[in-house]
């Protein structure tokens, strides 16, 4: 067996260069790493076959969404109940009322609601703002009421003031043209005639929104103050009427041999039967019917004007029920604002509508300054408007100042524009003009009104002491549960 020659050795005694083979490598162990089994959930989870789900945070654009919508959807939740129990605190103040007996020979006590439509919008808003708030607490009282409507502006201070008319007339003044009959004139003799008779005591008025009220107060004092039959409409001059005298034509016709003798005595007639045609005038249209009568009085003769014989010592309690009503899109933060916080107008109105159902009432308050500041007027009081009442109305309004002047003022601020605008059906502007109140009037009328021992039984029913499903009281004290 041969061997492998050795090299020879190198010149100088220089050891030649390790080649790569030659190079000792060192040994590479793995480091003793566990890999970490994935989790399996919870086992329970697992054998029902639901998902292995690992909670985490949302992104920032769900966190966002959702803290929008839960906000929203918690303070609306909130509210609605705070709204139902605010509604059932009230009705439960005078659902005693619907317990009490009555002959079956006597009629409910009827209270009469005044609704009118809202600047720029229809009646279904009034409608149903009066269906929201007010509704619940008659009927847990066991109340009947006859509504009045008014479409446009003058509608209910003419129904009004027709009612009053009827009622004058039923007391022995004569009119001139008989009353129309309607439903409730047919009734009355009827019910008289069987035995049937109205309820004692106060019926009372119920007025939702500043320009029902306004239109309310300006048909009392028409209804009262003003004539019984209407006032004589302007005369038109009459349209001279042209009387065309007709000649006949005396011309002799041509002789029977001329070529156009057979032509001329047919144009001749047509010719008289346009001239005929022309000087007979059209039938005169009918006058159109005002869209509201016109009033039978102004505000310039209440002080010239005489009470009638038949009025009572005081008129029929009223109280003024707010309608927050404003439009337009740079208003939408206040429309939310308010959406959310209904139980506010709730507590409100139920208060109102609860005071008109126990009728305690007051007379309006009455003080004679020249500045307008008392304690039931509103602090901001609006500008005059363009078309405002004479010189001698605003000095004689600025010398004295009535309560109803001042109910609900706030409510023209958020009117709509629109209602500036003149009206071709509206004989006077009740909503532009400041109400004007005759002392004789505003003395007689009366405002319900709770009392303090009413206010302290709703705040008992509210926290449950009244023996009803409760709440945990502002005193920490759990009563009712």
């Amino acid at each position: 067996m041969s061997q492998a020659p050795t090299p020879p050795p190198p010149p100088n005694g220089v050891p030649p260069p390790a080649t790569p083979s030659a190079i000792p490598t060192p040994a590479i162990t793995a480091p003793n790493v566990t890999k970490k089994a994935a989790s399996q959930g919870n086992p329970a989870f697992r054998a029902m076959g639901l998902p292995n789900w690992t909670p985490k945070l949302p992104s920032r654009n769900w966190l966002i969404f959702w803290t929008i919508v839960g906000s929203w959807t918690g303070a609306l939740i909130y509210d609605r109940q705070q709204t139902k129990k605010t509604k059932q605190k009230w009705c439960t103040l005078v659902s005693h009322i619907a317990s009490e007996p009555l002959p079956t020979n006597v009629l409910p006590r009827k209270m009469t609601i005044f609704l009118t439509a809202p600047p720029a919008d229809s009646l279904s808003s009034s409608r149903e703002h009066f269906v929201e708030y007010v509704k619940p607490v008659l009927v847990a009282a066991a109340m009947d009421w006859d509504v009045v409507e008014g479409r446009r502006e003058g509608d209910v201070r003419a129904a009004l003031a027709e009612r009053i008319r009827r009622y004058r007339n039923r007391a022995g003044e004569r009119v001139e043209v008989a009353f129309e009959e309607t439903a409730t004139s047919v009734l009355v003799p009827l019910r008289e005639r069987i035995g049937v008779r109205e309820c004692e005591g106060e019926k009372g008025d119920i007025v939702v929104g500043r320009n029902a009220w306004k239109e309310y107060v300006r048909g009392l004092h028409e209804g009262w103050l003003g004539p019984m039959d209407a006032p004589a409409e302007p005369a038109e001059p009459a349209a001279a009427v042209s009387k065309t005298v007709v000649q006949e034509d005396t011309t002799p016709l041509p002789a029977q041999g001329d070529a156009a003798s057979t032509i001329e005595p047919e144009e001749t007639t047509i010719t008289k039967e346009k001239k005929e045609d022309e000087t007979i005038p059209p039938p005169p249209e009918p006058p159109a019917k005002p869209l509201v009568p016109l009033p039978h009085n102004t505000p310039e003769s209440y002080p010239s004007s005489s009470l009638p014989a038949s009025i009572p010592d005081h008129l029929g309690p009223s109280i003024a029920i707010p309608f927050p009503h404003i439009l337009g899109f740079f208003n939408t933060p206040i429309r939310m604002y308010r959406f959310l916080n209904r139980r506010a107008l709730a507590d409100d109105i139920g208060r109102r509508t609860a005071a008109a159902v126990l009728a305690h009432h007051r007379q309006y308050q009455h003080s004679s300054s020249s500045s307008k500041e008392s304690s039931f007027e509103a602090s901001n009081h609006p500008t005059s408007s363009t078309e405002s009442s004479s010189s001698e109305i605003s000095t004689a309004s600025s010398s004295s100042s009535w309560e109803q002047q001042s109910l609900l003022l706030h409510e023209e601020r958020e009117w709509h524009k629109s209602v500036k605008n003149a009206k071709e059906y509206a004989p006077e502007r009740v909503w532009l003009d400041e109400p004007v109140i005759d002392a004789r009037i505003g003395e007689r009328m009366r405002k319900f009104e709770i009392i303090a021992t009413d206010e302290e039984r709703a705040r008992a029913i509210r926290r449950g002491a009244a023996g009803l499903p409760g709440r945990v009281g502002e005193e920490g004290e759990e009563k009712g549960l």
